[in-house]
């Protein structure tokens, strides 16, 4: 990927020390400040070693504008969250690249209420970013406070599940926390729950020993690890510590979509309600939840829409398929300790391997792809799939989602990259590699030639 800053609504992403620089950072805290009610800043990082240069250049604008700042050290983005929201500050700031290499870092925000920013906050934010922000010292100078959320965040977490049956079983785990901000608080965690507990990437100096995006590509030389290590589970963050990939005791990657229907499974086989997941989200939790009479709403892609779904429909779980699981009882944010905890209390509950919980889910098969486009093109391209299928069920929520009563196929444009993505889901494997097949060659001959494709009226995967 070529060097370009990349400012979105979801933050600001760059190579450390090239198109991320430190005055580009402070450029962009000075317009997130800007438009912040009063009050104190937390600030933390994930392991990442340019993430200190960044945190001091950070601290000594914000303390020159007058604001307080709580410095959370190396923390992780959920934990970030709950610190802003029990102590009352006015947002806050992870300095992280998250599931990305070692050689990028970024930032993300978070509001008030311990949240990622709403998108119309975060399209504020860039908007000032991209004007410029005055950058006015203060008359007051503000002071930095160093402050711990791991105590706090332990505590919500174990008062969601039976801690006491978990200490019982004496659950072998083995976690790779990819010498990310997780490490601390993972331990901290699996030894509250009386887990033998078998470590890799747990200092947080993002020394990455495999690419950080807990996928099974990534992850070859690590899953043998859970076997050899006598553990009946394998837990994968990335990071900073907001997304969670699980394997089998043999080693088998069981997929972060596995992931937040896991969790979707434990939650409500204990109680009633809403959940929320995002158009790109495997439909595992959507049948799971018709299994239990509940209500399933999707949001477009993207935590904070998530986020704002769950707020507005009351739900009581929401997530992303890229390992995400979001527990308004614990926070507003991803929390791969949730998940850890979740998938512990149901093994138990359920006195099941994580392998025969995993046999328990909806068994569909999804694909992706991503696809060079000029995004000029992507309107054409969403329209000719359109008209290629006229029977299916049509959302322009995100893209271009087109669903069957046996499949589905999501058409997206990148924020980040000239590429549309694909996503076909379904029942049937050679049903949905066909369908992902027909839907590449409508968008390449949209690509190649702007011309779009005739309807087809008997097309009906």
């Amino acid at each position: 990927m070529k060097d370009e800053l990349i400012a979105s609504v979801s933050g600001l992403r760059g190579i450390a020390g090239g198109s991320l620089t430190t005055m580009v950072a402070v450029r962009y805290v000075a317009a997130l400040e800007s438009l912040l009610p009063p009050g104190p800043i937390v600030i933390g990082r994930d392991g990442r070693e340019s993430g200190p240069e960044y945190c001091s250049a950070i601290k000594e604008f914000l303390t020159s504008r007058g604001r307080d700042v709580l410095d959370a050290g190396i923390a992780s983005t959920p934990t970030l969250g709950i610190l802003v929201q029990s102590r009352a500050a006015a947002g806050g700031i992870q300095i992280s690249a998250s599931h990305n290499s070692a050689k990028y870092n970024g930032l993300k925000c978070f509001r008030w209420d311990g949240r990622i920013l709403p998108a119309e906050d975060g399209l504020r934010v860039v908007e000032a970013f991209r004007l410029g922000t005055p950058m006015v010292q203060s008359d007051r100078q503000g002071n930095v406070t160093c402050v711990d959320g791991t105590a706090e965040h332990l505590r919500r977490v174990l008062a969601i599940v039976d801690g006491e049956a978990i200490r019982q079983r004496h659950i072998g785990v083995f976690l790779d926390s990819g010498h990310g901000a997780g490490s601390r608080l993972g331990q901290e965690l699996l030894n509250a729950l009386g887990c033998r507990v078998s470590m890799a990437g747990d200092e947080p100096d993002g020394r990455y020993e495999h690419e950080p995006e807990p996928t099974a590509e990534n992850l070859v030389c690590m899953l043998p690890q859970i076997e050899r290590s006598a553990s009946e589970v394998g837990f994968f963050q990335d990071p900073d510590a907001d997304r969670l990939a699980i394997a089998s005791a043999e080693g088998r990657y069981l997929g972060e979509e596995s992931t937040f229907a896991l969790a979707v499974e434990h939650r409500l086989s204990k109680s009633s309600g809403t959940i929320v997941t995002n158009c790109s989200t495997s439909r595992m939790s959507a049948l799971i939840a018709e299994r239990y009479g509940a209500t399933c709403h999707m949001s477009a892609v993207g935590e904070a829409n998530v986020v704002d779904m769950m707020l507005s429909t009351g739900a009581v779980l929401g997530g992303e398929g890229n390992g995400g699981v979001i527990d308004p009882r614990v926070g507003l944010v991803r929390d791969s300790f949730v998940a850890m905890a979740v998938v512990l209390d149901q093994m138990v509950a359920r006195n099941q391997s994580i392998e025969s919980l995993s046999q328990l889910l909806p068994h569909l098969e999804m694909r992706k792809l991503k696809i060079e486009l000029d995004p000029s093109k992507l309107s054409a391209v969403l329209e000719a799939l359109r008209m290629r299928y006229p029977n299916a069920t049509e959302s322009r929520l995100d893209g271009l989602r087109l669903e069957w009563s046996h499949q589905w196929l999501l058409v997206r444009g990148s924020n980040t990259e000239p590429v549309v993505r694909m996503i076909a889901e379904g029942a049937d494997s050679n049903g949905v590699d066909e369908l992902i097949t027909e839907a590449t060659a409508v968008v390449q001959v949209c690509a190649n030639s702007g011309e779009s494709v005739q309807k087809d009226p008997q097309t009906s995967p």
